[in-house]
């Protein structure tokens, strides 16, 4: 388990994809799910970086832990920020088109189909969300 924290700023958005992708490359990640990770972390901490801590600004970790059987990464991302789970969202009417549709929702809609599986919980005044890619 591999773990980095930083400020929770749209800036470090780059570092923290760094990092994560360092970790798949050892692993020989596909590129199409390296690919599907990097744009989870854009929407995940970009979230992070603009909602949690509004207007001040606090740190972010992520972790990233890789289980065997089956080959997949775990990517958790942890703030002390405002409880939020997005995952109670309703999923946008994609029916619609983008000038009909609600603005928001789209990028968590997008993350939660093309992971394997997502959680939120909230517990010691933390949230934590976790993201899995098999590969």
């Amino acid at each position: 388990m591999r773990e980095l924290t930083v400020k929770a700023v749209i800036e470090n958005i780059q570092a923290v994809t760094e990092f994560v992708d360092e970790q798949l490359e050892m692993l020989n990640c596909p590129m199409k799910a390296q690919m599907q990770i990097d744009v989870a972390i854009d929407e995940l901490f970009s979230n992070i970086a603009y909602y949690a801590y509004h207007p001040e600004v606090g740190e972010a970790t992520v972790r990233v832990e890789v289980t065997e059987e089956p080959l997949a990464v775990i990517i958790t991302f942890i703030d002390n920020g405002a409880p939020y789970d997005p995952l109670t969202s309703a999923d946008p009417d994609i029916s619609l088109s983008a000038e009909e549709r609600q603005i928001g929702g789209l990028g968590i809609y997008m993350v939660k189909k093309s992971m394997d599986e997502i959680s939120y919980e909230y517990q010691k005044g933390q949230n934590i969300l976790k993201i899995k890619k098999q590969f």
